[in-house]
């Protein structure tokens, strides 16, 4: 499993890290910081998906007579 920045990580450190992390945040708060992720995860995804309809709708547009002008 390789992700991004994290390089080549077994799961004995992903385990490890993950076990840090439930003693920093408490087994109440990761409930609550996964859904504020999912939720940060989903608005990013919904505007990504609006530029890309954005751009796509300006491409369809046809230029207008004044451009040549």
């Amino acid at each position: 499993m390789s992700i991004l920045f994290l390089g080549n990580l077994g799961a004995t450190e992903i385990i490890l890290i993950l076990a840090v992390i439930l003693l920093m945040f408490g087994g109440k708060k990761i409930p609550e910081l996964m859904r504020g992720l999912g939720n940060g995860i989903r608005e990013f995804n919904d505007a990504k998906s609006n530029v890309k309809s954005e751009i796509e709708k300006g491409m369809k547009e046809k230029p207008s007579d004044t451009e040549g002008k």
